[in-house]
């Protein structure tokens, strides 16, 4: 080798650790989780360069934006019943007062009150009532999917669009970029074509520019009428959720209609996507207060995601979880927490709490079901009950505790939903929901079986197979 070759060797080769370095103390300045951290520092110095690159690529939190002031608009609770603070008190149980407590110290904004809400059980009763909803728009449509599929469900939604921006009302439809890839061709052309829509795509995939943030995507999944009436919950725009279809591949799923003073809330959250998305700002349609209440639920929306203060929905589980006093009842189609859920799930058993877990039989996402079940053992010794729901996949999203405070939205019980995603869920409490979710979850558990703790230790193998899925736990 001759000295210009060892020259150029030895350049390169300081460059490279001084690229280790350099990602080295990005990360240990960055990354607050220890195992994180950890196994990043690991990869970069085990595999330098792709190491590195891949850090670049997915362990960087490139998204910071500032959230849009709190509207807080609506009555309070006071104004509403007439009661004073202390009468009020009375009649809220401790442990739910704790978790109110808690819960505008996570996330500040304001319960909204006069709301109602009812379940929409598979795109057979959500699709034509947000058609409904949409073709009778006077004003204003804000919609919003992480998948938004050019196919049978698609294109039930393309006359109630044309329909809404004939009426005159102003229509804005915002699709994840990695979400509407989903299907081919994609919905966007067709969307285009609608002269008078406003159509954009969160973080467009497809674009070099956009590659580092693949890995983050806008789960929510929101649909606002004129200010008036949303359709709020974890249900894309499939076909594969038209159940009584007879689809090749059937998924079952919930989402809720929503009416009252909370719909603001909502609005807030698209009006903040749409303008990440690099579209002109607007004010959407207040919730019209001078009409009466629709109803009586308390409810707040509470947005998440990795681009400020995350891990909101992760807190506030926690604390629904500490407060529980007789039942929990989990739905959710993925089920991989980190170890400060499942501890908090094993604690909770353990006081004497009932706590279920509604999960699929079988994932639709390769791998899923081997990581899921690397967590039951632990789960299942401390009393946990864990139901499997025959197909088709299951992939609703429900939180109920003591069978009166709900948790509903776009995000499921995994490190994506809680850490990387931008998802939004609506905390309530209503008899009357609570008193519908509470069926629906016993018909889910009906045709279940339940997953049994075995004394004896699984076979070598199958402790592999499953910890080693487990470990692609952020990348599901």
């Amino acid at each position: 080798m001759d000295t210009v070759s060892l020259s150029s060797f030895s350049i390169a080769g300081a460059l490279y650790i001084l690229l280790q370095i350099f990602v080295t103390g990005h990360i240990l300045r960055y990354k607050d989780d220890v195992k994180s951290s950890i196994g990043w520092i690991g990869l970069v110095w085990l595999a330098p360069l792709l190491g590195s690159i891949m850090y670049v690529l997915f362990g960087i939190n490139r998204i910071r934006r500032k959230a849009l002031s709190l509207r807080n608009k609506g009555p309070n609770l006071m104004a509403i019943t007439g009661k004073t603070e202390q009468e009020i008190r009375k009649e809220i149980p401790l442990p739910f007062l704790q978790l109110l407590r808690l819960g505008y110290k996570v996330h500040p904004q304001l319960f909204s009150f006069g709301n109602r809400a009812e379940a929409l059980v598979n795109g057979d009763e959500a699709y034509p009532e947000m058609c409904r909803l949409i073709t009778g728009a006077k004003q204003e449509v804000l919609l919003q999917s992480y998948i938004f599929d050019n196919d049978r469900a698609g294109q039930l939604f393309i006359p109630a669009l044309k329909q809404a921006v004939k009426n005159g009302a102003k229509v804005k439809v915002l699709v994840d970029g990695v979400g509407l890839n989903y299907s081919k061709p994609t919905i966007d052309a067709a969307l285009r074509k609608i002269k008078g829509l406003d159509f954009a795509v969160f973080l467009p995939s497809k674009s070099p520019i956009n590659l580092p943030f693949v890995n983050l995507r806008n789960h929510r999944k929101i649909l606002i009428v004129d200010g008036e009436t949303a359709v709020f919950g974890g249900m894309n725009i499939a076909a594969g959720n038209l159940v009584k279809t007879n689809p090749k591949e059937p998924i079952q799923d919930i989402t809720f209609k929503v009416s009252g003073p909370v719909v603001d809330q909502m609005s807030r959250v698209f009006e903040e996507d749409w303008l990440f998305a690099g579209k002109d700002h607007f004010t959407p349609i207040s919730f019209n207060y001078s009409k009466r209440l629709p109803g009586h639920m308390p409810a707040r929306i509470i947005p998440d995601g990795p681009d400020s203060d995350y891990g909101k929905l992760e807190q506030l589980i926690l604390g629904a979880l500490s407060c529980a006093q007789h039942s929990v009842s989990i739905v959710t189609p993925y089920f991989l927490p980190e170890s400060n859920i499942l501890s908090a799930l094993e604690v909770t058993a353990m006081r004497g709490v009932r706590v279920e877990i509604i999960l699929p039989s079988k994932s639709n996402i390769f791998g899923m079901d081997y990581a899921m079940r690397a967590n039951f053992a632990k789960l299942l010794k401390k009393g946990v009950k864990i139901y499997r729901t025959r197909p088709p996949f299951d992939h609703s999203k429900i939180v109920l505790v003591d069978t009166a405070w709900i948790f509903v939205g776009s995000a499921n019980w995994d490190v994506r939903s809680f850490k990387l995603n931008f998802e939004c869920n609506m905390e309530c409490t209503d008899k009357q929901l609570a008193g519908q979710l509470a069926q629906i979850i016993a018909r889910k558990k009906e045709g279940a079986f339940l997953e049994k703790w075995e004394k004896e230790k699984p076979p070598f193998w199958h402790t592999l197979r499953n910890n080693a899925f487990k470990l692609l736990t952020p990348y599901y």
